[in-house]
């Protein structure tokens, strides 16, 4: 069956008429059947109606869903942006922490339908169309009286054929519970507040990224800071309307409120939903819903996709993805401590049921990674990347923008090269060094010293970073997937320590503290010291002779890196 904009969603929970409205009225009384109802209307109306209604919709990539988040490349003017704030809980005007025109539902709606004439219901509805009618664009308003001048557009049943107009509003909606329990559109033209300055410097205060008055640190760190706090939210550092969101989120989530807050982007093409619980989540649940093309290499998730009937469009290998994401506290000590999100899990949505497909890796593909890295490095890569945020790069036909390709790839894949398998890292290994050391390339790097170093760096950073990474599964007495203890824990960090001081000819300090933290950790291991440490050695046993010899090693490994970072502090 060709999947059109007119039977899309035509099958399942809800379903839409030719009018635009709904096949059976609406009663929602808990947030996630509101989430289900508004995933069908948004879908359709802010992602469907724009790919069908234009041939050249930008379908999102699927790294674009992967984090970290990467700066958005051009801004759509004619595709739908909107905000919106859900509440589990009936609206208090005058005590809501932000500003919005209120709508109030007609209590009785059933005999505003048949006709009858109530002075108060009549008052009530003209109040709601004059709220919106106000709040929009003149092209809109006398279109919009006309359509719904005698209606109670706070009644859900309206929303979606309220959609155009609510898109041609600025601001946000806001949804709620009435009297009776039921889900109502309760405001229009909302303002979410965003106290952006203090909450970056309180929460890399809360981190260790910034002290009071220390301006340098302030600099040095601020954008750290500022882009992992927003990436805790899904976003990049991007748009007011998305900050904007992301910050109002983080306000419900501390006072405890059950919400919703949904936001899509005109840059982003992308709806990305934050729910708050009222639980002791650290922070609110991510998810983003996306029109997503599958690389055609993926053969095995193209099969079952196509079996299983879930393309948008099968020619164009278009489906439907929800991404559902992992937010992850800041650890100083982890190498991978730019780590805020990480995918949960992922699903395609069937365009006309509305079910979904799981078990599916659309987005965070290995091979797929790999293959990429192969055709930038080959200038086969044809594409676009922002470099260091704020050039734009198109293919990769000199080795100016392979280079420049090679760093953003880098860049966004680092803490997943950092994490994957010894057997994929390889391969990375493989393909860089036959590009980066190729003498056929010398004479062309001679003439981009500065980027080809930006480059190595990277590559180097990622190199010591795996390192210290398996410093930190020893550390656990963890090794390659392995449980170990105290003797082979020891005798794989002083080789793994060995190995690494001799490449800090490449000095990073974030990985040499890293490394003296959990050297440091190891040697105040209690069970240890007070089991072979503290011991004479005609007490131990051979095995415990070896822990003894390689602990002094340790020790002097540490001590080694704590005198490179004191040379490099010094001669900064």
């Amino acid at each position: 069956m060709k999947i059109t904009l007119k039977n899309a969603f035509s099958k399942g929970e809800f379903i839409y008429r030719e009018d635009g409205l709904l096949s059976e009225p609406v009663e929602l009384t808990s947030l996630a059947a509101l989430k289900r109802f508004l995933d069908v209307v948004h879908v359709k109306q802010c992602l469907l109606r724009p790919f069908f209604e234009h041939a050249d919709y930008p379908l999102v990539e699927s790294r674009e869903l992967l984090p970290s988040f990467e700066a958005d490349l051009w801004e759509y003017k004619h595709l739908p942006g909107f905000s919106m704030a859900a509440f589990e809980r009936p609206l208090n005007y005058f005590q809501e922490v932000f500003q919005f025109d209120i709508l109030h539902p007609v209590l009785d709606t059933a005999s505003v339908a048949e006709g009858a004439s109530c002075p108060l219901e009549s008052q009530v509805i003209a109040r709601n169309v004059q709220a919106m009618q106000t709040r929009l664009p003149k092209a809109f308003q006398e279109s919009f009286r006309q359509r719904f001048g005698r209606f109670d557009t706070s009644v859900l049943d309206y929303y979606p054929a309220l959609m155009p107009f609510l898109l041609a509003m600025d601001r946000a909606q806001v949804f709620a519970l009435d009297s009776f329990g039921h889900f109502h559109l309760g405001g229009v033209y909302a303002s979410f507040p965003s106290d952006l300055d203090s909450e970056i410097k309180r929460f890399g205060m809360r981190i260790g990224k910034f002290d009071v008055g220390d301006n340098e640190m302030y600099e040095r760190n601020r954008l750290f800071v500022y882009q992992y706090l927003m990436e805790l939210y899904g976003f990049p550092i991007v748009s007011e309307r998305r900050t904007s969101s992301a910050l109002f989120a983080r306000r419900l989530h501390k006072m405890g409120e059950c919400f919703m807050i949904r936001v899509l982007g005109q840059s982003d093409r992308t709806i990305t939903t934050m729910i708050g619980e009222g639980d002791s989540r650290p922070y609110p649940r991510v998810e983003k819903l996306a029109l997503v093309r599958v690389d055609a290499d993926q053969e095995e998730a193209l099969r079952a996709i196509d079996e299983a009937g879930y393309f948008l469009d099968r020619e164009r290998r278009v489906v439907i993805l929800r991404v559902t994401y992992r937010q992850h506290k800041f650890n100083p000590d982890n190498v991978r401590q730019d780590r805020a999100l990480s995918v949960e899990s992922q699903e395609v949505i069937h365009p006309v049921t509305g079910q979904v497909l799981s078990d599916l890796n659309i987005i965070k593909d290995a091979s797929n990674m790999f293959l990429r890295l192969n055709d930038i490095t080959r200038g086969e890569y044809t594409g676009r990347i922002i470099f260091k945020r704020n050039e734009i790069v198109e293919n990769t036909d000199t080795d100016e923008k392979r280079l420049k390709f090679l760093y953003a790839w880098l860049s966004k894949h680092q803490r997943r090269i950092i994490g994957y398998s010894d057997e994929f890292f390889a391969n990375v290994i493989k393909v860089l060094d036959n590009y980066l050391l190729s003498p056929d390339n010398y004479e062309a790097f001679g003439h981009l010293h500065d980027l080809y170093q930006e480059v190595w760096a990277k590559y180097s950073y990622i190199q010591q970073a795996r390192k210290v990474r398996y410093l930190e599964d020893i550390q656990d007495r963890e090794y390659r997937g392995e449980r170990i203890g105290y003797r082979r824990m020891l005798a794989e960090a002083v080789q793994l320590l060995h190995g690494l001081k001799f490449e800090i000819v490449s000095y990073f300090d974030a990985l040499v503290s890293s490394v003296i933290a959990i050297g440091e950790n190891m040697l105040n291991d209690r069970y240890l010291l007070r089991t072979y440490i503290e011991k004479r050695d005609d007490e131990l046993t051979p095995g415990g002779l070896e822990i003894k010899r390689n602990y002094g090693k340790l020790v002097s490994l540490v001590d080694e890196f704590r005198a490179i970072q004191r040379t490099r502090k010094v001669a900064a």
